[in-house]
């Protein structure tokens, strides 16, 4: 794709408009807009430039000229723009240098994907997330220094089965009982379907969607599996359109992990997959169908999954619906089939190019280029140290015996655990130079001063039940 085949994309669509997409430090989409007439040869290949220090993580204010070099493979028409505006997504550079810039999320994601080939282990590594999201009817929150509150409604909540709702025509699915039962139930569906076709507009691959397990709007779309930074940016569109599908219908939807009390929470089961050439490297004759790569593969992530946790699961909600009883894997074991270990392999198919493993820890709150860069490296450690992941736990985890369970592993229990975990466990990231030193320490240091500290300081609702007439 060179500028001739963008601008041919441009004129087709009669586009007057050009948004350069760009993704933050912690995941979140920014952009700015030119007029058409602005993009050119030139242009392409010199970047425009912005002030990189109001984004989180990034340059200092003495420092704060960057620019976005747009990727022309990922010229596409944005669906929500009023005028019709071609969208591309952009890697940073530095001004100066000329160098990509090493706290670019993207850019960590394309040197996880030239560090695999470099490995000769595998030419590629496929991702296929399934993330999952609430659609709200209303959502309030404030807190101050002498109040604090957040109030969620759905017209599917099954809080509301008792409200005046003029008339109030029931069917709300029951907590935990959302999966998924056909209309009127699922009230959703219409509009699951318009964000389906919307992905379909931008080049994104949908294979299911349906309403999940809790109440109150949970929904899921699957997007097929794609490689690892084509992934990164088609998740970025997912959650784009997702909001903006829900927005045109006066509905907000959240990717927040866990934010409903009592019921499930969001998490973003990960299929992943190593190919060499024609051939699927995850199929063999060990355990689940697997090849003895595959169980290297698990074993790493195993090995390395408190301190992946950081940027699989890189909230402190995250580890509020990773607790017991909601169907969070919060034990690390492997298993064919089982639902509650960390990581699953999916026997749904015995042919050798749909083998892969399910990893089912992270969550949809995550920097998608971060999270699946670091299960990649860590999938690789294992290969190259040949970690062995132990035996299979055939059994639901959640009903084993403390004897059985006491050589189990367990997730974080805390964000500020998990950060402590990378803290101690990151050399696997600077392999290859992927990660960088630098974006380790920026990763941890943001995270504490931003998330974890200042939720030290405020009190909860909660605690005003337990203690206010101590």
């Amino acid at each position: 794709m060179d500028i001739q085949n963008v601008l041919r994309i441009a004129e087709e669509n009669k586009a007057r408009m050009v948004d350069l997409k760009f993704v933050d430090f912690t995941g979140m989409w920014q952009h700015f807009s030119v007029p058409l007439y602005e993009l050119n040869a030139s242009s392409l290949e010199d970047g425009f430039g912005f002030d990189g220090s109001s984004m989180k993580g990034w340059q200092p204010i003495h420092t704060s000229d960057m620019v976005i070099v747009p990727d022309p493979k990922t010229a596409v028409m944005d669906p929500f723009m009023k005028e019709p505006t071609l969208s591309l997504i952009g890697n940073i550079v530095d001004p100066i240098t000329k160098q990509p810039y090493t706290r670019d999320p993207r850019y960590i994601a394309q040197k996880a994907e030239t560090y695999l080939r470099s490995t000769g282990i595998a030419d590629k590594a496929y991702f296929g997330p399934e993330a999952e999201f609430f659609i709200f009817d209303a959502i309030r929150y404030e807190q101050n220094s002498n109040s604090g509150f957040y109030y969620i409604d759905s017209i599917e909540g099954c809080w509301n089965s008792g409200r005046d709702e003029k008339p109030n025509l029931g069917y709300k699915p029951r907590y935990k009982e959302g999966y998924f039962p056909v209309s009127p139930t699922d009230s959703l569906h219409d509009l699951r379907t318009e964000m389906v076709l919307e992905m379909e507009k931008v080049g994104i691959h949908v294979e299911c969607q349906h309403h999940e397990v809790a109440t109150a709007g949970q929904a899921e779309i699957d997007m097929r599996y794609t490689p690892l930074t084509e992934m990164g940016d088609k998740l970025l569109w997912f959650k784009y359109i997702v909001k903006n599908v829900a927005r045109r219908h006066n509905k907000t939807v959240t990717f927040m992990p866990k934010p409903l009390f009592e019921d499930n929470g969001s998490g973003m089961h990960i299929h992943i997959s190593l190919w060499k050439g024609d051939n699927p490297l995850f199929a063999g004759d060990q355990y689940g169908g697997l090849s003895q790569i595959a169980l290297y593969f698990i074993g790493g992530i195993l090995n390395h999954a408190s301190a992946l946790c950081a940027f699989t699961n890189p909230t402190t909600n995250s580890f509020r619906r990773l607790v017991p009883g909601y169907e969070a894997p919060i034990n690390l074991a492997y298993s064919s089939r089982n639902r509650s270990a960390a990581i699953r392999i999916p026997m749904y198919s015995a042919n050798p190019k749909a083998k892969r493993i399910e990893y089912r820890i992270p969550d949809p709150s995550c920097n998608g280029y971060l999270a699946f860069a670091a299960i990649l490296m860590a999938g690789l450690d294992g290969i190259q140290n040949r970690i062995e992941p132990g035996e299979p736990l055939d059994k639901n985890i959640y009903k084993l015996s403390p004897e059985e369970m006491k050589n189990v592993r367990q997730a974080p229990a805390s964000l500020e655990e998990a950060l402590r975990s990378l803290k101690e466990d990151y050399a696997f990231l600077l392999k290859g130079d992927v990660f960088t030193q630098d974006v380790i320490d920026m990763w941890i240091s943001y995270k504490i001063e931003n998330e974890v500290k200042p939720m030290r300081l405020r009190p909860v609702p909660y605690e005003f039940s337990l203690y206010y007439d101590i």
